[in-house]
């Protein structure tokens, strides 16, 4: 469905909104604006949930961790959902003290200066795979690059053999798929997620065996006054990296590339160094942020704009409407590069902020300083792209390009 669809969708009638909705994913934004406008708090009967849009109402949901709980989960799935979602979620499904434990153990092993010694490892495989592309006829900046190089650098981190990575990520693709008309995990996702916690719990067992210098090592021999991790916690960690880190940085780089190529005024600033990446990152972070929602449950009774939220319910935080939101973002729907992008919401607020933030900014600055190092221009068709269809992640599973080369003197 193309954007002109969608848009007459979101203005049909009274404004009706679910995540399972294939014209929300090919684009959500006409929604939200309808929803900031008109049901700021929004309630889906049928699906069983409220959604807060506005950014104000977001951000304070996020800080009020005591009346918005995390311990179900953060997606409306209901086979993802549950007092059983820490399993595969890890510390993101967990309120205090066990968030604050495991958060504990986890950053003893996730740390700021292992993410930070990984840049030369990651110039090295975004350069080898753009590198690549002389030898590829039709590129796509997903299948060839942006899905593949944030899974080597996860790997890499984790100790994931190489030829292991690509049914890893096949997994991880089929983890937050969605099929039309199925407003829950599909079969062949709950066979993915299976078989991606079987390929932890034996590479864990290696590992405890045979130590090595990577992540899952450091994981497992973490500690906090003689508190350690479980073979569970660790497999829950590794499980939420594949999913989250991976999936989330691939969508960042291809939204980056495409939303750029899209408006060829903010375009010229970066090739001719008026903005920085770093500009380019956060820019793209706001406008089409890869995490669109995150899932809440209500342990009391919450009043907001004149709705009775009952305890027990189920709130999204629409992410990816704050980031929008023109009481906060003057003119939000403008891909504006420099701007001032310190409110939003994409990597989450408060307690949990998201870890993996500033590995993701990382990989996104690196592979692009490493595609402006090679092309001075480059064309997608757009005709040929296609969207994922996914709950909570946003982006692109099919996205060509053919880029110009620069010359050796250029």
């Amino acid at each position: 469905m193309n954007t002109i669809d969608s848009v007459a969708l979101a203005n049909e009638g009274e404004v009706h909104y679910s995540p399972y909705d294939y014209a929300v994913h090919e684009d959500p934004y006409p929604f939200y604006a309808r929803l900031r406008a008109e049901a700021p708090v929004y309630h889906n009967a049928e699906l069983g949930f409220w959604a807060f849009s506005r950014h104000v109402d977001v951000e304070d949901g996020f800080r009020d961790n005591e009346t918005f709980s995390s311990a179900n989960g953060v997606t409306l799935d209901k086979a993802a959902s549950g007092p059983h979602a820490h399993r595969v979620m890890s510390f993101l499904a967990m309120d205090p003290p066990m968030h604050t434990r495991m958060r504990g153990l986890v950053s003893k092993g996730f740390t700021p200066r292992r993410v930070a010694q990984m840049e030369p490892q990651i110039r090295e495989i975004a350069g080898r795979y753009l590198d690549a592309a002389r030898d590829i006829d039709d590129f796509d900046i997903i299948r060839d690059f942006a899905g593949k190089m944030p899974m080597d650098v996860i790997s890499e981190m984790m100790g994931v053999p190489k030829a292991d990575r690509d049914e890893v990520r096949r997994w991880a693709d089929l983890v937050v798929h969605r099929e039309d008309g199925i407003d829950d995990v599909p079969p062949a996702g709950i066979e993915a997620a299976m078989s991606l916690v079987e390929y932890y719990t034996n590479m864990i067992a290696i590992r405890r065996e045979h130590p090595t210098d990577d992540l899952t090592s450091a994981l497992l021999a973490a500690e906090v006054d003689g508190d350690r991790l479980a073979d569970d916690d660790v497999i829950a960690f590794l499980f939420l990296m594949v999913i989250a880190g991976n999936e989330t940085t691939t969508k960042l780089l291809g939204h980056c590339l495409y939303w750029l190529w899209r408006n060829p005024g903010e375009l010229a600033k970066v090739w001719d160094g008026t903005n920085t990446v770093v500009d380019w990152v956060e820019e793209t972070l706001r406008y089409d942020t890869s995490t669109q929602l995150l899932a809440r449950t209500t342990t009391t009774d919450f009043e907001l704009h004149g709705q009775r939220i009952p305890a027990g319910d189920r709130v999204v935080f629409l992410v990816g409407s704050a980031n929008r939101d023109e009481n906060v973002f003057e003119n939000p729907d403008e891909y504006r590069l420099g701007r001032d992008t310190s409110q939003i919401m994409s990597f989450g607020f408060g307690r949990h902020f998201c870890m993996g933030a500033s590995l993701a900014r990382l990989e996104a600055r690196v592979a692009l300083e490493e595609w402006l190092a090679r092309f001075s221009g480059y064309e997608i068709d757009a005709d040929r792209a296609r969207r994922v269809h996914s709950v909570n992640v946003r982006g692109f599973d099919v996205l060509p390009a053919s880029m110009t080369w620069r010359t050796a003197s250029a």
